[in-house]
């Protein structure tokens, strides 16, 4: 199932700013697999999130992505050149790249075309990687009483492609050809936000654009939002919020 763009495209600059970075660990982890740092592609890049972290550590990268809108809100680095193009079929020459990496996107690939285009760019002993962040938790209050009725009130709205990530890029979803590196590291995304901030960052969901395209679902979510904003103010904050990341490497052969 292919996306509504539109949905990734709209309000880029919300997404910009609520949307966590990803722990320097990660990056760090990523390098040591490679034997090689001249080049990297980052694919589906957003605003250029992953691809700022994989510039310290690589000579070059190359951050690619579907919307021009976002690219719009692209951060910049002297080490990142954008382009605009689709993960499956891309200008680059081939054997180009050390490592190809995916975050947050994956799943909503042609996965037989992708897979295609990251041997046809990669050099030999290239690594993959892909994640992206799983349900956010807070403490029990956060929780029960922000988190937890703002997720209840999207889920009809999810589409199923989100699945492939909340359940690990399974090889019977994603049918990697490749091998996976095996036993990568627990990691999480790690903040500290307001109550305001976590809802800023559920308004970036999918499923939230989605749901309020609907008249009725739009005022029944509305009405949740703004009840949690209310409970929000006897809350203490800033307080520390965890993502996990579902992660996984490979050996691009």
């Amino acid at each position: 199932m292919v996306p509504d763009i539109n949905t990734f495209s709209e309000r880029s600059d919300e997404y910009q700013r609520s949307r966590p970075l990803y722990p320097e660990s990660l990056f760090r982890w990523i390098s040591n697999l490679c034997k090689f740092h001249e080049r990297a592609w980052d694919c589906a890049t957003g605003n250029g999130q992953a691809a700022l972290g994989l510039a310290s550590y690589f000579e070059h990268v190359d951050a690619t992505d579907i919307s021009k809108n976002q690219m719009m809100h692209r951060q910049e680095n002297p080490r990142i050149t954008y382009s605009t193009s689709p993960a499956e079929r891309t200008p680059f020459d081939e054997n180009r790249f050390d490592l190809v990496t995916v975050a947050q996107a994956l799943h909503w690939f042609d996965f037989n075309q992708f897979w295609e285009e990251v041997s046809r760019v990669s050099k030999p002993g290239t690594i993959f990687c892909a994640w992206g962040y799983d349900w956010l938790y807070g403490d029990d209050q956060l929780n029960n009483e922000i988190i937890e009725p703002f997720r209840s009130a999207l889920e009809p709205f999810w589409r199923p492609n989100n699945r492939i990530l909340w359940e690990g890029y399974r090889n019977e979803d994603i049918r990697c050809p490749f091998p996976r590196v095996q036993n990568p590291p627990e990691l999480s995304i790690c903040v500290e936000w307001t109550v305001n901030e976590v809802i800023d960052y559920m308004r970036t969901w999918s499923a939230y654009k989605i749901g309020r395209q609907d008249p009725r679902a739009g005022e029944s979510i509305n009405s949740i939002v703004k009840k949690i904003g209310k409970r929000a103010l006897a809350l203490r904050s800033p307080q520390l919020i965890e993502m996990p990341l579902k992660l996984f490497a490979a050996y691009v052969e």
